[in-house]
Protein backbone atom coordinates (compact mmCIF):
# COMPACT_ATOMS: atom_id res chain seq x y z
CA UNK A 1 0.00 0.00 0.00
CA UNK A 2 0.76 3.48 -0.71
CA UNK A 3 0.72 6.35 1.55
CA UNK A 4 -1.84 8.27 -0.35
CA UNK A 5 -4.61 7.54 -2.48
CA UNK A 6 -7.31 9.79 -4.43
CA UNK A 7 -9.70 7.75 -3.23
CA UNK A 8 -10.18 5.11 -0.17
CA UNK A 9 -13.40 2.78 0.23
CA UNK A 10 -14.08 1.05 2.80
CA UNK A 11 -16.11 -2.60 3.01
CA UNK A 12 -16.27 -4.56 -0.17
CA UNK A 13 -19.16 -5.56 -0.93
CA UNK A 14 -21.25 -4.59 -3.80
CA UNK A 15 -21.91 -0.92 -2.98
CA UNK A 16 -18.01 -0.81 -2.32
CA UNK A 17 -16.74 -2.41 -5.21
CA UNK A 18 -18.94 -0.93 -7.75
CA UNK A 19 -17.81 2.39 -6.46
CA UNK A 20 -14.42 2.01 -6.53
CA UNK A 21 -14.76 0.44 -10.15
CA UNK A 22 -15.97 3.79 -11.23
CA UNK A 23 -13.90 6.17 -8.99
CA UNK A 24 -11.05 4.15 -10.81
CA UNK A 25 -12.68 3.89 -14.58
CA UNK A 26 -12.97 7.91 -13.69
CA UNK A 27 -9.06 8.63 -13.45
CA UNK A 28 -8.89 8.01 -9.40
CA UNK A 29 -6.06 6.77 -7.54
CA UNK A 30 -8.10 3.98 -5.68
CA UNK A 31 -7.57 1.51 -2.21
CA UNK A 32 -10.38 -0.51 -1.36
CA UNK A 33 -10.09 -1.75 2.09
CA UNK A 34 -12.11 -5.31 3.03
CA UNK A 35 -11.72 -6.74 6.59
CA UNK A 36 -12.90 -10.28 6.03
CA UNK A 37 -10.36 -12.69 3.78
CA UNK A 38 -11.91 -13.31 1.19
CA UNK A 39 -14.77 -10.71 -0.62
CA UNK A 40 -18.12 -12.29 -0.85
CA UNK A 41 -17.49 -14.18 2.19
CA UNK A 42 -19.23 -15.05 4.70
CA UNK A 43 -22.65 -14.39 2.65
CA UNK A 44 -25.08 -12.58 4.93
CA UNK A 45 -28.34 -11.97 2.61
CA UNK A 46 -30.57 -14.49 0.63
CA UNK A 47 -28.34 -13.33 -2.57
CA UNK A 48 -31.67 -12.25 -4.20
CA UNK A 49 -32.00 -9.66 -7.08
CA UNK A 50 -34.50 -8.25 -9.93
CA UNK A 51 -33.53 -8.40 -13.59
CA UNK A 52 -34.57 -4.87 -14.52
CA UNK A 53 -32.92 -3.95 -11.34
CA UNK A 54 -29.54 -6.09 -11.71
CA UNK A 55 -29.20 -4.32 -15.58
CA UNK A 56 -29.14 -0.82 -14.39
CA UNK A 57 -25.39 -1.79 -13.58
CA UNK A 58 -24.55 -4.96 -14.73
CA UNK A 59 -25.68 -7.39 -17.02
CA UNK A 60 -26.55 -11.05 -15.87
CA UNK A 61 -23.69 -12.97 -16.15
CA UNK A 62 -24.29 -17.30 -15.66
CA UNK A 63 -21.51 -18.37 -14.19
CA UNK A 64 -22.75 -16.46 -10.74
CA UNK A 65 -26.52 -17.21 -11.22
CA UNK A 66 -27.85 -19.93 -9.36
CA UNK A 67 -31.29 -19.64 -10.80
CA UNK A 68 -33.95 -17.87 -12.05
CA UNK A 69 -36.85 -16.57 -10.28
CA UNK A 70 -40.20 -16.37 -12.71
CA UNK A 71 -42.18 -15.74 -9.74
CA UNK A 72 -42.73 -15.35 -5.87
CA UNK A 73 -45.69 -17.03 -3.78
CA UNK A 74 -46.88 -14.90 -0.62
CA UNK A 75 -48.25 -17.15 1.67
CA UNK A 76 -50.81 -15.55 4.21
CA UNK A 77 -51.06 -16.30 8.02
CA UNK A 78 -53.98 -18.56 7.59
CA UNK A 79 -52.08 -20.45 4.36
CA UNK A 80 -53.65 -18.85 1.75
CA UNK A 81 -51.22 -18.86 -1.16
CA UNK A 82 -51.07 -15.68 -3.54
CA UNK A 83 -48.73 -16.20 -6.88
CA UNK A 84 -47.19 -13.39 -8.41
CA UNK A 85 -45.51 -14.51 -11.81
CA UNK A 86 -43.38 -13.24 -14.59
CA UNK A 87 -40.69 -14.33 -16.83
CA UNK A 88 -37.90 -11.66 -15.73
CA UNK A 89 -38.59 -11.56 -12.17
CA UNK A 90 -35.03 -12.00 -11.19
CA UNK A 91 -32.34 -14.17 -9.66
CA UNK A 92 -30.93 -15.93 -6.78
CA UNK A 93 -26.66 -15.20 -6.97
CA UNK A 94 -24.26 -16.69 -5.84
CA UNK A 95 -23.07 -13.62 -3.80
CA UNK A 96 -19.57 -15.46 -3.06
CA UNK A 97 -19.05 -15.54 -7.05
CA UNK A 98 -20.76 -12.20 -7.73
CA UNK A 99 -19.14 -10.13 -5.38
CA UNK A 100 -15.49 -11.23 -6.66
CA UNK A 101 -16.66 -10.58 -9.94
CA UNK A 102 -17.43 -7.10 -9.02
CA UNK A 103 -13.96 -6.98 -7.13
CA UNK A 104 -12.44 -7.61 -10.24
CA UNK A 105 -13.82 -5.43 -12.38
CA UNK A 106 -12.84 -2.54 -10.00
CA UNK A 107 -9.24 -3.93 -9.95
CA UNK A 108 -9.10 -4.22 -13.58
CA UNK A 109 -9.71 -0.46 -13.69
CA UNK A 110 -7.23 0.13 -11.49
CA UNK A 111 -8.43 -0.53 -7.78
CA UNK A 112 -6.27 -1.69 -5.58
CA UNK A 113 -7.47 -4.14 -3.15
CA UNK A 114 -6.65 -5.32 0.70
CA UNK A 115 -8.60 -8.20 2.14
CA UNK A 116 -7.52 -8.91 6.08
CA UNK A 117 -7.44 -5.12 6.10
CA UNK A 118 -9.71 -3.72 9.67
CA UNK A 119 -9.91 0.07 9.53
CA UNK A 120 -10.00 1.74 12.65
CA UNK A 121 -10.36 5.43 12.56
CA UNK A 122 -10.50 8.37 10.05
CA UNK A 123 -7.24 10.74 9.41
CA UNK A 124 -8.57 14.56 9.74
CA UNK A 125 -7.40 17.89 8.39
CA UNK A 126 -8.78 21.31 9.39
CA UNK A 127 -12.61 20.08 8.93
CA UNK A 128 -12.34 17.06 6.37
CA UNK A 129 -11.61 13.60 6.89
CA UNK A 130 -7.89 12.95 4.88
CA UNK A 131 -7.49 9.31 4.93
CA UNK A 132 -8.29 6.29 7.42
CA UNK A 133 -6.05 4.14 9.66
CA UNK A 134 -5.86 0.65 9.07
CA UNK A 135 -4.54 -2.70 10.32
CA UNK A 136 -3.36 -5.35 8.14
CA UNK A 137 -1.20 -7.99 8.22
CA UNK A 138 -0.14 -7.53 11.51
CA UNK A 139 0.81 -3.41 10.72
CA UNK A 140 -0.97 -0.57 11.47
CA UNK A 141 -0.93 2.09 8.75
CA UNK A 142 -1.78 5.82 8.41
CA UNK A 143 -3.21 6.31 4.83
CA UNK A 144 -4.08 9.20 3.21
CA UNK A 145 -6.99 9.95 0.94
CA UNK A 146 -8.93 13.58 -0.55
CA UNK A 147 -11.79 11.18 -0.49
CA UNK A 148 -13.22 8.16 1.67
CA UNK A 149 -16.49 6.17 0.60
CA UNK A 150 -17.85 4.50 3.86
CA UNK A 151 -18.91 1.18 2.34
CA UNK A 152 -19.00 -0.68 5.41
CA UNK A 153 -22.77 -1.79 6.75
CA UNK A 154 -25.52 -0.89 9.05
CA UNK A 155 -24.99 1.61 11.66
CA UNK A 156 -21.53 2.45 9.94
CA UNK A 157 -18.42 3.53 11.84
CA UNK A 158 -16.62 5.25 9.35
CA UNK A 159 -19.63 7.48 9.47
CA UNK A 160 -20.01 8.31 12.91
CA UNK A 161 -16.26 8.85 13.40
CA UNK A 162 -16.71 11.24 10.83
CA UNK A 163 -19.59 12.92 12.83
CA UNK A 164 -22.83 11.69 10.91
CA UNK A 165 -25.15 9.89 13.13
CA UNK A 166 -25.70 6.19 11.62
CA UNK A 167 -27.71 5.01 14.74
CA UNK A 168 -30.95 3.19 13.70
CA UNK A 169 -34.45 3.18 16.10
CA UNK A 170 -35.54 -0.25 17.08
CA UNK A 171 -38.37 -0.03 14.79
CA UNK A 172 -36.25 0.60 11.49
CA UNK A 173 -34.16 -2.33 12.04
CA UNK A 174 -34.45 -6.04 11.04
CA UNK A 175 -32.94 -8.66 13.13
CA UNK A 176 -31.93 -11.60 10.80
CA UNK A 177 -31.14 -15.14 10.66
CA UNK A 178 -30.86 -17.04 7.65
CA UNK A 179 -29.69 -20.94 6.74
CA UNK A 180 -28.89 -22.53 4.21
CA UNK A 181 -30.37 -26.00 3.73
CA UNK A 182 -30.52 -29.39 1.51
CA UNK A 183 -33.14 -32.01 1.21
CA UNK A 184 -35.71 -29.56 1.04
CA UNK A 185 -39.03 -28.94 -1.32
CA UNK A 186 -38.77 -26.33 -3.24
CA UNK A 187 -39.90 -25.02 -6.39
CA UNK A 188 -36.38 -24.45 -8.12
CA UNK A 189 -38.45 -21.04 -9.91
CA UNK A 190 -40.29 -19.70 -7.31
CA UNK A 191 -39.51 -17.77 -3.95
CA UNK A 192 -41.72 -17.76 -1.00
CA UNK A 193 -42.04 -15.02 1.58
CA UNK A 194 -44.66 -16.02 4.88
CA UNK A 195 -46.04 -13.06 6.50
CA UNK A 196 -47.44 -13.80 9.78
CA UNK A 197 -46.84 -12.17 13.11
CA UNK A 198 -46.68 -15.59 14.99
CA UNK A 199 -43.75 -16.44 12.34
CA UNK A 200 -42.05 -13.35 12.00
CA UNK A 201 -43.11 -10.07 13.65
CA UNK A 202 -42.66 -6.99 12.03
CA UNK A 203 -41.43 -8.81 8.85
CA UNK A 204 -41.16 -12.14 7.28
CA UNK A 205 -39.99 -15.51 6.19
CA UNK A 206 -38.23 -16.43 2.99
CA UNK A 207 -37.49 -19.20 1.15
CA UNK A 208 -35.12 -18.73 -1.77
CA UNK A 209 -34.01 -21.54 -3.82
CA UNK A 210 -30.61 -22.29 -5.06
CA UNK A 211 -31.35 -25.22 -6.79
CA UNK A 212 -32.96 -28.72 -6.66
CA UNK A 213 -33.81 -29.68 -3.07
CA UNK A 214 -31.48 -26.53 -1.57
CA UNK A 215 -32.36 -23.16 -0.10
CA UNK A 216 -31.93 -20.03 1.60
CA UNK A 217 -34.52 -20.23 4.11
CA UNK A 218 -34.15 -17.38 6.58
CA UNK A 219 -36.80 -14.54 8.27
CA UNK A 220 -36.19 -11.40 9.74
CA UNK A 221 -38.02 -9.43 13.08
CA UNK A 222 -38.71 -6.03 13.67
CA UNK A 223 -35.97 -4.88 16.40
CA UNK A 224 -38.74 -3.79 18.34
CA UNK A 225 -39.84 -7.58 18.86
CA UNK A 226 -36.35 -9.02 18.87
CA UNK A 227 -36.09 -8.05 22.47
CA UNK A 228 -39.10 -10.84 22.79
CA UNK A 229 -37.71 -13.88 20.91
CA UNK A 230 -34.11 -13.63 19.25
CA UNK A 231 -34.70 -14.08 15.67
CA UNK A 232 -32.93 -17.56 15.52
CA UNK A 233 -36.35 -18.87 18.06
CA UNK A 234 -38.30 -17.97 15.09
CA UNK A 235 -36.80 -19.52 12.39
CA UNK A 236 -36.09 -22.59 14.50
CA UNK A 237 -39.82 -22.85 14.51
CA UNK A 238 -40.26 -22.21 10.88
CA UNK A 239 -37.65 -24.62 9.83
CA UNK A 240 -39.55 -27.83 12.24
CA UNK A 241 -42.99 -26.59 10.80
CA UNK A 242 -41.69 -26.42 7.24
CA UNK A 243 -38.59 -28.28 6.68
CA UNK A 244 -38.15 -30.90 9.47
CA UNK A 245 -36.28 -33.41 7.34
CA UNK A 246 -34.12 -30.41 5.81
CA UNK A 247 -30.54 -30.18 6.84
CA UNK A 248 -28.48 -27.20 7.62
CA UNK A 249 -25.05 -26.46 5.58
CA UNK A 250 -24.32 -23.22 6.92
CA UNK A 251 -26.36 -20.22 9.20
CA UNK A 252 -25.50 -16.21 9.36
CA UNK A 253 -26.94 -13.52 10.96
CA UNK A 254 -27.00 -10.06 10.64
CA UNK A 255 -28.95 -6.39 10.78
CA UNK A 256 -30.58 -4.62 7.89
CA UNK A 257 -31.50 -0.92 7.91
CA UNK A 258 -35.47 -0.68 6.85
CA UNK A 259 -35.79 3.35 7.17
CA UNK A 260 -35.62 6.26 5.16
CA UNK A 261 -32.24 7.13 3.68
CA UNK A 262 -29.92 8.14 6.14
CA UNK A 263 -29.17 12.11 6.38
CA UNK A 264 -26.54 13.21 5.75
CA UNK A 265 -25.09 10.98 2.50
CA UNK A 266 -21.68 13.27 3.17
CA UNK A 267 -19.49 15.55 4.99
CA UNK A 268 -16.19 17.28 3.96
CA UNK A 269 -14.33 14.26 2.20
CA UNK A 270 -16.66 11.70 3.08
CA UNK A 271 -19.59 10.02 1.17
CA UNK A 272 -21.37 7.07 2.43
CA UNK A 273 -22.76 3.96 0.36
CA UNK A 274 -25.11 1.10 0.65
CA UNK A 275 -26.34 -0.74 3.97
CA UNK A 276 -24.11 2.28 5.53
CA UNK A 277 -26.61 4.78 4.16
CA UNK A 278 -29.68 3.36 5.30
CA UNK A 279 -30.22 2.78 1.16
CA UNK A 280 -31.55 -0.88 1.70
CA UNK A 281 -35.41 -0.95 0.39
CA UNK A 282 -37.61 -0.39 3.55
CA UNK A 283 -40.10 -2.39 2.47
CA UNK A 284 -38.11 -5.85 2.16
CA UNK A 285 -34.60 -4.12 3.08
CA UNK A 286 -33.26 -5.90 0.15
CA UNK A 287 -29.83 -3.55 -0.59
CA UNK A 288 -27.93 -5.02 -3.47
CA UNK A 289 -29.54 -3.20 -6.51
CA UNK A 290 -29.86 0.41 -4.63
CA UNK A 291 -26.60 -0.05 -2.84
CA UNK A 292 -25.05 -0.79 -6.28
CA UNK A 293 -26.59 2.27 -8.02
CA UNK A 294 -25.34 4.52 -5.03
CA UNK A 295 -21.77 2.78 -5.49
CA UNK A 296 -21.81 3.73 -9.31
CA UNK A 297 -22.85 7.68 -8.72
CA UNK A 298 -20.52 8.10 -5.58
CA UNK A 299 -17.25 6.72 -7.19
CA UNK A 300 -18.56 8.70 -10.78
CA UNK A 301 -18.83 11.86 -8.30
CA UNK A 302 -15.66 10.89 -6.34
CA UNK A 303 -13.30 11.22 -9.71
CA UNK A 304 -15.20 14.27 -10.97
CA UNK A 305 -14.14 15.76 -7.26
CA UNK A 306 -10.59 14.47 -7.90
CA UNK A 307 -10.69 16.17 -11.37
CA UNK A 308 -11.85 18.80 -10.12
CA UNK A 309 -9.80 19.15 -6.62
CA UNK A 310 -12.78 19.82 -4.30
CA UNK A 311 -13.59 17.48 -2.09
CA UNK A 312 -16.27 19.80 0.10
CA UNK A 313 -19.42 18.74 1.36
CA UNK A 314 -20.86 21.12 -1.20
CA UNK A 315 -19.13 19.00 -3.74
CA UNK A 316 -19.73 15.78 -2.70
CA UNK A 317 -23.62 16.75 -2.30
CA UNK A 318 -23.95 16.40 -5.98
CA UNK A 319 -24.10 12.38 -5.26
CA UNK A 320 -26.70 12.72 -2.54
CA UNK A 321 -28.52 14.92 -5.03
CA UNK A 322 -28.28 12.48 -7.70
CA UNK A 323 -29.02 9.21 -5.49
CA UNK A 324 -32.03 11.37 -4.48
CA UNK A 325 -33.26 11.34 -8.27
CA UNK A 326 -32.78 7.78 -9.30
CA UNK A 327 -33.56 5.93 -5.96
CA UNK A 328 -34.25 8.19 -2.74
CA UNK A 329 -37.30 9.84 -3.55
CA UNK A 330 -38.81 5.81 -4.20
CA UNK A 331 -37.32 5.00 -0.98
CA UNK A 332 -39.08 7.74 0.78
CA UNK A 333 -42.43 6.15 -0.53
CA UNK A 334 -41.33 2.57 -0.06
CA UNK A 335 -41.10 3.65 3.40
CA UNK A 336 -43.92 5.38 4.37
CA UNK A 337 -45.56 2.58 2.99
CA UNK A 338 -43.22 -0.10 5.38
CA UNK A 339 -44.89 1.98 8.06
CA UNK A 340 -48.55 1.26 6.81
CA UNK A 341 -47.63 -2.49 5.93
CA UNK A 342 -46.00 -2.50 9.98
CA UNK A 343 -49.23 -2.23 11.40
CA UNK A 344 -51.33 -4.42 9.49
CA UNK A 345 -52.79 -7.95 11.86
CA UNK A 346 -52.73 -11.29 10.49
CA UNK A 347 -56.42 -10.49 9.82
CA UNK A 348 -55.48 -8.01 7.64
CA UNK A 349 -53.21 -10.38 5.95
CA UNK A 350 -56.18 -12.76 5.61
CA UNK A 351 -58.33 -10.49 4.11
CA UNK A 352 -55.68 -9.48 1.46
CA UNK A 353 -54.81 -12.42 0.32
CA UNK A 354 -58.70 -13.57 -0.29
CA UNK A 355 -59.07 -10.24 -1.84
CA UNK A 356 -56.14 -11.22 -3.99
CA UNK A 357 -57.07 -14.59 -4.89
CA UNK A 358 -60.59 -13.34 -6.26
CA UNK A 359 -58.71 -11.80 -8.91
CA UNK A 360 -58.32 -13.66 -12.20
CA UNK A 361 -54.24 -15.00 -12.22
CA UNK A 362 -53.45 -12.09 -14.57
CA UNK A 363 -54.24 -9.22 -12.46
CA UNK A 364 -52.31 -10.77 -9.54
CA UNK A 365 -49.99 -8.14 -9.84
CA UNK A 366 -48.40 -6.64 -6.70
CA UNK A 367 -49.84 -3.23 -7.32
CA UNK A 368 -53.09 -5.07 -6.54
CA UNK A 369 -51.65 -6.75 -3.67
CA UNK A 370 -51.12 -3.24 -2.18
CA UNK A 371 -54.11 -1.91 -3.35
CA UNK A 372 -56.18 -4.94 -1.31
CA UNK A 373 -53.81 -4.09 1.74
CA UNK A 374 -54.13 -0.71 1.64
CA UNK A 375 -57.98 -0.34 0.91
CA UNK A 376 -58.65 1.89 3.98
CA UNK A 377 -55.66 4.21 2.93
CA UNK A 378 -56.41 5.56 -0.70
CA UNK A 379 -52.91 8.00 -0.86
CA UNK A 380 -51.06 5.17 0.10
CA UNK A 381 -52.66 3.24 -2.73
CA UNK A 382 -51.42 5.91 -5.11
CA UNK A 383 -47.97 6.09 -3.84
CA UNK A 384 -47.91 2.31 -4.36
CA UNK A 385 -48.98 2.68 -8.10
CA UNK A 386 -46.20 5.51 -8.66
CA UNK A 387 -43.55 3.58 -7.11
CA UNK A 388 -44.16 -0.14 -8.17
CA UNK A 389 -45.05 -0.44 -12.21
CA UNK A 390 -42.98 -3.01 -13.38
CA UNK A 391 -40.89 -3.19 -10.04
CA UNK A 392 -42.34 -6.71 -8.27
CA UNK A 393 -39.31 -8.69 -7.59
CA UNK A 394 -37.49 -5.87 -6.41
CA UNK A 395 -40.28 -5.12 -4.01
CA UNK A 396 -38.91 -8.50 -2.80
CA UNK A 397 -35.57 -8.82 -2.85
CA UNK A 398 -35.11 -9.98 0.87
CA UNK A 399 -33.18 -8.44 3.55
CA UNK A 400 -29.97 -8.19 3.04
Amino acid sequence: MREAYDVIVVGAGPAGSVAACHAAQGGAKVLLLEKDRDIGVPVRCAEGVGDAGLRLVVEPKPEWIYTKIEGVNLIAPNGMRVRLQDQKFGYVLNRKIFDNYLAEKAARAGTEIRTKAYVDGLLFEDDYVAGVTVQNLGKRYSIRAKIVIGADGVESRVGRWAGINTQLKLVDLETCVQVTMVNVEVDSHYCDFYFSRQIAPGGYAWVFPKGEGIANIGLGVSGEYARQHSPLYYLNRFVEKYFPNGAILTTSIGGVPVTATLKPLTTNGLMLVGDAAHQANPISGGGIVSGMIAGRIAGMVAADAVQEGDYSKSYLSRYERQWYREEGNNHKVFYRLKQAVYKLTDDDLNRTAEAVLKLPQPKRTIVNVFKAALINNPKLIIDAIKVFKDQTFAVFEPLT
